[in-house]
């Protein structure tokens, strides 16, 4: 079963972060990467790549959270955001996203250009470090 978040977790910014790169990602969401449920999170990015805030979008079974670009959208267009990154873990460790981590991205691709809203990247989070579809060429 998989969970949209009721209280939603996000991570307001009284100061500007930047993220240039998929390790300011990581490090970023650190947090997520030993999470024992699959959470996807969205960073929602200002036009020079400042974070706006993170804010989880669902906390999914051990091996599985689902979502849908309403949902990590609707927040984009609310807050002004240009730009997207996506990012979940993977409570089994393995940094290799699975056909579903596949379809959501092109998916949320797909919406991305109809609103104008980039995706920048998706990171999948371990507790051994973590894969970006952009360095991998899969975005």
């Amino acid at each position: 079963m998989i969970d949209y978040i009721a209280e939603t977790r996000v991570n307001y910014r009284t100061e500007k972060t930047k993220i240039k790169n998929s390790d300011d990602v990581f490090k970023e969401l650190k947090e997520y990467s030993t999470a024992k449920q699959e959470h996807f999170i969205v960073c929602y990015l200002d036009g020079a790549h400042n974070i706006i805030e993170n804010r989880g979008i669902t906390v999914g079974t051990l091996n599985q959270s689902l979502v849908h670009p309403r949902e990590v959208f609707s927040p984009a267009i609310e807050k002004r955001a240009t730009s997207i990154i996506i990012a979940h873990n993977h409570p089994s460790g393995i940094l290799k996203p699975s056909d579903e981590d596949m379809q959501v991205t092109k998916r949320l691709k797909d919406a991305s250009k109809i609103l104008g809203i980039e995706l920048l990247d998706h990171i999948i989070l371990t507790e051994n470090g973590f894969l970006s579809f952009r360095n991998e060429d899969l975005l």
